[in-house]
């Protein structure tokens, strides 16, 4: 059999694959793997560099695929490329990721075939995707880490990180704005080691794109400052393997290839709107097999050739494991010449800490005065910064408010010229930069994207993927309450708490004082699989004294007693506060002491980290006898009640803020000492 002859083998192979595993399914999406099979193979066979035998090296080239719905594309190579798993603890373990019974199961609980490819649950794939767009934008920060990673490991004879990332979407990822404000950044930024694979096919779910979308693609990403070229078969091998090459010697930018394509192969009982969303039927495989004339026969499923996985092996399988084996010797001589970098790499590719990451963190004196949130934030981030070279970040164009600029020495900013800073400008686009930074920190990087915390909004679908694929993202959001004053309710965050408590795996810190901000930073950096949105004020917070208080270590279980009734009487009313209202919430105990009432005052910055705790800690926290509690939180009520009961009082938000001053809104909305002690005592009294 000749070179071609496998070629297209290898590629009908894809395509009855993926018509198989959708028909046993009775679900899924069989057009687009059959269309793209040929460009996929193309990339993976004939180009790529990625290790079947460990999926995991560094410097493999990455494959994201936006459209995530074409999976059994992904599923596909996988199998016929016969990569190996990596558990959890990043040991190989040996077994296919992808074996031929997960493919007959696609869809299937406990599949490694999911409907969409996922991160940490199927080993090779990069990115969780399924909503449209965001595997483009995720690869964007692929690139922007490999850029980085260059900068500040290579040395002269050893190239340690050349990747490239591969992006493949279509109709819907073009259409999707977090694309676009992607592709600005990357042609902003002259990202040459990434390409996006545009599948033109015209059909979105609803029938032609005729319908809805009109764009000129190639002049708008000219107009982005990408390098934009076209295939106008996607079955055309050898173009595609000259856009590719294209792809390999642009230098200077970023690089979009455009594959004219028609979705699926029916027959006249078809159109491209059923191929598209639903299985083709038996009949219709049967035929399209016959028209591939498909060497096992029309009637066999799931069946690999003879021949096949000895093609991937000889090509794909050879060319990669030979990178990989010089990238290893090169590794190793790297190691004896910069021991200090190496070791760097080793510790970040686990996720572990440098020696001495927390040595320059401060404590903060009492004051009633206090700092703002943002403001200790911003000096603990640069005291373990500094320790950990590889901690880099920045902001949607909002770094002077949200004081996340790294400001020692060398901490420099990341641009097109000097790709080696720490700082990023991710201009105004939160939705591309919380993307941008899951996939930095899949890179390995240890990422932090800020912003006002009302714009969360633009970046919660980011947020709630890097939750689903368990990766330590660091959000930090300031301007947390209606302390954001005159700006009035288009800024001041309401809802913005409870809808984050409510993704599964978040961690949600709102510190009540300078001290709890060191110790969030300090959770923070020692976690691995949690993703975190740091929520800090724009206004100063009262420094609790800490002699007379609870330590601010207490932070690390959620919730903690800060501070308890005179001598070893038992609390008759719990005070429950989080961020700002902490101090109210002090400042109202002193004086419920001060007029006999037993209170009790708790800090809860992380629901999250109070719910990991057993029965007792919680219990010990919140007594379950005593039901006379308060909570005091500038944002919406909602979940409170499982703090305070259905008889607790809630000094909360119920509207959208107003545009004031400071003082006044805290009147207006009774976020006022004497307001909580009157709400106390008015429990009490119910008893």
């Amino acid at each position: 059999m000749t070179d071609a002859e496998l070629d297209l083998l290898c590629i009908n192979t894809i395509r009855t694959l993926s018509m198989d595993a959708v028909q046993a399914a009775d679900s899924g999406h069989p057009g687009t793997p059959m269309a793209m099979a040929p460009v996929v193979y193309s990339l993976w066979n004939n180009v790529m560099r990625f290790d079947p035998q460990d999926p995991i090296w560094p410097n493999r080239d990455r494959f994201v695929l936006s459209m995530g719905h074409a999976s059994m594309l992904l599923y596909s190579m996988l199998h016929l490329s016969q990569t190996k798993a990596v558990n959890a603890k990043y040991e190989r373990i040996g077994t296919p990721t992808v074996s031929l019974e997960d493919i007959k199961k696609f869809r299937q609980l406990d599949s490694k075939c999911p409907g969409h490819p996922e991160y940490r649950w199927t080993s090779g794939v990069e990115t969780t995707t399924g909503p449209l767009g965001q595997g483009f934008a995720t690869s964007v920060g692929m690139a922007i880490a490999r850029r980085w990673l260059a900068a500040h490991f290579n040395k002269p004879g050893f190239p340690l990180f050349d990747y490239d990332v591969y992006a493949l979407g279509g109709d819907g990822c073009m259409m999707e704005g977090i694309s676009q404000e992607a592709a600005s950044l990357a042609g902003h930024l002259g990202l040459a080691e990434l390409c996006w694979i545009y599948d033109n096919n015209r059909i979105t779910i609803e029938g032609s794109t005729e319908l809805a979308f009109s764009d000129d693609i190639a002049t708008k990403f000219i107009g982005y400052g990408w390098n934009v070229t076209r295939v106008g078969d996607a079955n055309d091998v050898a173009m595609l393997g000259r856009a590719f090459a294209t792809f390999q010697a642009t230098t200077d930018r970023p690089t979009l290839i455009i594959v004219d394509s028609h979705i699926g192969y029916g027959s006249h009982k078809q159109d491209t709107h059923s191929v598209h969303g639903s299985p083709l039927g038996e009949d219709e495989i049967k035929f399209v097999k016959k028209q591939y004339n498909w060497p096992p026969g029309p009637d066999a499923k799931f069946v690999v050739p003879d021949g096949v996985y000895d093609h991937f092996q000889s090509h794909l399988g050879a060319r990669s494991q030979k990178a990989h084996a010089d990238w290893d010797t090169m590794f190793a001589a790297y190691g004896k010449e910069f021991p200090q970098l190496a070791d760097e790499h080793v510790k970040m590719q686990k996720r572990e800490l440098p020696a001495g990451w927390d040595k320059d963190l401060p404590t903060f004196a009492a004051d009633p005065k206090g700092v703002a949130g943002r403001q200790a934030s911003g000096q603990v981030l640069n005291a373990i910064a500094k320790n950990m070279p590889w901690l880099v970040g920045g902001s949607a164009d909002l770094a002077p408010s949200t004081l996340t600029r790294l400001t020692f020495d060398g901490a420099g900013d990341f641009g097109r010229k000097d790709p080696s800073g720490r700082n990023f400008h991710f201009g105004i686009r939160e939705h591309a930069m919380a993307a941008a930074i899951n996939g930095m920190a899949l890179s390995k990087l240890r990422v932090y994207g800020s912003g006002f915390f009302v714009f969360s909004d633009y970046a919660r679908p980011s947020i709630r993927l890097g939750s689903i694929m368990e990766i330590p993202v660091i959000h930090i959001f300031t301007h947390d309450s209606i302390g954001v004053g005159e700006d009035g309710p288009t800024h001041q965050p309401i809802e913005h708490l409870a809808s984050l408590r409510a993704v599964p795996g978040l961690i949600v810190m709102r510190p009540g004082d300078a001290n709890e901000v060191v110790e969030a930073w300090r959770w923070i950096a020692q976690s691995r699989h949690h993703p975190v949105v740091l929520v800090l004020s724009r206004q100063a917070m009262p420094t609790l004294d800490r002699t007379k208080y609870a330590p601010a270590a207490g932070l690390a279980k959620g919730a903690y007693v800060v501070a308890d009734p005179n001598g070893t009487d038992k609390p008759e009313v719990i005070l429950i506060g989080t961020g700002t209202e902490v101090g109210l919430c002090v400042a109202a105990h002193e004086k419920l002491v001060a007029a006999g009432v037993k209170s009790r005052v708790v800090s809860m910055p992380s629901w999250e980290l109070f719910e990991e705790q057993d029965a007792a800690y919680r219990d010990a926290v919140l007594p379950p006898a005593i039901t006379a509690r308060v909570v005091v939180e500038q944002a919406s009520n909602f979940g409170w009640e499982r703090y305070v009961g259905r008889t607790g009082a809630m000094i909360t938000m119920r509207t959208f803020g107003a545009s004031a001053p400071l003082k006044e809104l805290q009147t207006k909305f009774g976020f006022a000492p004497d307001n909580i002690v009157a709400a106390a005592k008015a429990q009490l009294a119910r008893k």
